[in-house]
């Protein structure tokens, strides 16, 4: 992946179709700047999904730790991986 060009949303506004073919085809992600603050980030969409499953493995990989902790510590006042799972996702969303 290519360093990111810096993009106000005017500039991507105008240039909408340049971005996502740098995205796509130059593997090169846009942040999009409003108001001088970063807001966003446009990337090609197998790098999103590429993203996306690394994040997902890696939350059900400290999920199946804090099992085997909790698991090692005894059954009292715990809850099961789904149980869990669904807690964090309720305080992440």
């Amino acid at each position: 992946m290519s360093e990111p060009v810096i993009a106000s949303m005017a500039e991507v506004r105008s240039h909408l179709a340049d971005v996502l073919d740098r995205a796509r085809r130059d593997e090169t992600p846009t942040i999009i700047t409003r108001r001088g603050k970063q807001e966003a980030v446009v990337i090609d969409i197998l790098e999103y999904r590429r993203l996306s499953q690394l994040a997902e493995q890696a939350e059900e990989s400290w999920l199946n730790r804090l099992a085997d902790e909790a698991e090692s510590e005894g059954s009292e006042g715990s809850v099961s991986l789904e149980e869990m799972a669904a807690l964090l996702r309720t305080n992440h969303a």
